[in-house]
C-alpha cells in the first residue's frame, strides 16, 4: 500500500451543487475517503468571468493541497469551462473536470442528434459543451440556454415553490419546440432540480448528469495509477469546508449527502 493510495480525493465546487458529484464517488467509491470544498462566500460562479474563476480555484486548490490530497475533481461546470487546463498545468495530481464525462454521456443517449444543454451565463457562453460534442461528432445540432436562476433556487432551498415551476417553464420552453431527446444539465446544482426540469420537458428527453460518469473516470484513473485505498475494511471520512458560513451549507449539505456533516469556515485571501 503506498502513502499516496491513502490520501482522499478533493473536491471543489462553488456551492452545495458540487455535493451530487460527491454523492456519486461515495457509491462508486466506498472505500475512499473525500475533501469537499464549497466557495459559498464568493458564490455563484456562472456569472464572473474566466480569469476571476479561475483564480479562485487555484487558490481553492492551494488549500486542498494541504489537505493530502490524490485526485481533484473540478465539480462546477463554470469552473470547469473557466479553465480546466490551466488547473492540470498547476497540479501534480490527476485533475477530473464534469464537462467531458457528461458530454460522452449524452452521446450515448441521443438518438436523433439533437441535444439540450442547459447552464450559468459562464457556462454556456464558454461554448464548452458545444465544442466537445462537436468534436465527438461534427453532426450534432446543439441547443443551449443559460439558466442561471436555478442555482439561486437550488441554493435558497427554494426548488419546491410556485415560482421555481413558472421559472423552469419560461427557461424550458425553447426545448419543447426544439425536438430534443437529451438535456445535458450541465451545472451541478441542476440534477437537484432533476424532477422538475424533468416534468417540463417531458418524458421523451433524457436528462444527463455529469455526476455518474465524472465518478466513473476518477475510479478509472485511479484504478490505472493504482492509488484506489486498497483494505476493503476502510472506513472514510468525508471532510467539508466552506468559504462562507457554515451553519447554512450544513442543513443543505446533511440533506444532499445522506448523512449529517460538518463543515469547517476557512477564510480565503480574495
Amino acid at each position: 500500500m503506498t502513502v499516496d493510495a491513502c490520501k482522499a480525493i478533493g473536491i471543489i465546487d462553488s456551492g452545495v451543487g458540487g455535493l451530487t458529484v460527491a454523492q456519486e464517488i461515495y457509491r462508486q467509491l466506498p472505500r475512499e475517503s473525500t475533501v469537499f470544498f464549497g466557495d459559498t462566500a464568493r458564490f455563484p460562479y456562472g456569472s464572473r468571468s474566466p480569469e476571476e474563476v479561475r483564480r479562485y480555484v487555484l487558490e481553492i486548490i492551494d488549500f486542498l493541497e494541504s489537505q493530502e490530497i490524490k485526485l481533484l475533481v473540478v465539480a462546477c461546470n463554470s469552473a470547469t469551462a473557466a479553465g480546466l487546463s490551466h488547473y492540470q498545468e498547476r497540479c501534480s495530481i490527476p485533475v477530473v473536470g464534469v464537462i467531458e464525462p457528461g458530454v460522452r454521456a449524452a452521446l450515448a443517449y441521443t438518438r436523433n442528434r439533437r441535444i439540450g444543454v442547459i447552464g450559468t451565463v459562464g457556462t454556456i457562453n464558454s461554448s464548452a459543451y458545444e465544442r466537445t460534442l462537436k468534436r465527438y461528432d461534427p453532426s450534432i445540432t446543439v441547443i443551449s440556454k443559460a439558466c442561471p436562476l436555478f442555482v439561486l433556487l437550488v441554493e435558497n432551498d427554494l426548488i419546491d415553490t410556485p415560482e421555481a415551476e413558472l421559472v423552469a417553464r419560461e427557461y424550458l420552453s425553447p426545448f419543447q419546440e426544439a425536438d430534443i431527446d437529451t438535456l445535458i444539465l450541465g451545472c451541478t446544482h441542476y440534477p437537484l432540480m432533476s424532477d422538475l426540469i424533468q416534468s417540463v420537458v417531458g418524458p421523451g428527453v433524457k436528462l444527463v448528469s455529469s455526476a455518474q460518469e465524472t465518478a466513473r473516470e476518477v475510479k478509472e484513473i485511479l484504478t490505472r495509477r493504482n492509488l484506489l485505498y486498497p483494505l476493503e475494511d476502510n472506513k472514510p471520512s468525508h471532510r467539508f469546508f466552506v468559504s462562507g458560513k457554515a451553519s447554512f451549507f450544513q442543513e443543505i449539505g446533511t440533506r444532499i449527502a445522506g448523512f449529517p456533516i460538518k463543515p469547517y469556515q476557512v477564510l480565503l485571501d480574495s
